[in-house]
């Protein structure tokens, strides 16, 4: 429905629907692209203040976000995603986070060579398996160097879910919400972050630049 809007250029209903379908299972790279899509054409068609003539977005019940898992054969209903275990729960297997960890490695070993776009598929295909909070911030810092703001400000939220004082996680989101104009929500992260270190070089520069934007 989302392609469907957008084909339309009905931006504001397409934004939504990707934002939802990113509650419902965040790996959909489809959905990412769209959000980034339609970012860009709303700042363009509305300014700064584009979110607020947005409607608003249904928030997704916890019950209802599943995490894609390959079906067992002959499973019922094997043609559809079925739920996989809770994030972090029990039923992980060991070698399921086992392969996850491997491949968050092979991400950041992407990193280091500047190959942001390759890292960005093998942290999102880590965080298939297990939900990792330096998964999302790893991948927030490949989003930020591609520009997909709106992208790496969403995979902050998510590790924050998981850790709500990390201190990559508020810088990182501190720096999607400063290229996205939300100055406002940018300066809050930068602080939240200055409670847990008030000596971070970097965010105490962020915040000077901030306070001038």
């Amino acid at each position: 429905r989302a392609a469907a809007y957008e084909a339309l250029e009905r931006y504001r209903l397409a934004y939504v629907d990707y934002k939802t379908v990113l509650q419902v299972d965040c790996s959909v790279q489809a959905a990412h692209d769209g959000v980034n899509r339609m970012t860009k054409a709303l700042l363009e068609k509305d300014g700064v203040n584009w979110r607020q003539k947005l409607p608003p977005i249904p928030t997704v019940p916890l019950s209802a976000q599943t995490r894609w898992s390959v079906p067992s054969a002959g499973a019922p209903g094997a043609t559809a995603p079925p739920a996989a275990a809770p994030r972090g729960g029990p039923d992980q297997t060991a070698a399921g986070v086992e392969r996850a960890r491997t491949l968050k490695e092979e991400g950041n070993e992407l990193v280091k060579k500047g190959n942001h776009k390759k890292a960005v598929e093998k942290y999102s295909e880590s965080l298939k398996l297990n939900q990792e909070c330096a998964a999302y911030t790893n991948r927030a810092l490949c989003y930020l160097a591609l520009k997909q703001y709106e992208e790496a400000a969403q995979d902050c939220t998510e590790a924050l879910r998981l850790d709500p004082k990390n201190v990559k996680a508020l810088y990182r989101r501190a720096q999607a919400l400063k290229e996205l104009k939300d100055y406002k929500s940018s300066i809050a992260d930068i602080k939240s972050l200055l409670k847990t270190e008030p000596k971070n070089t970097a965010a105490l520069r962020l915040l000077q630049e901030l306070s001038r934007a």
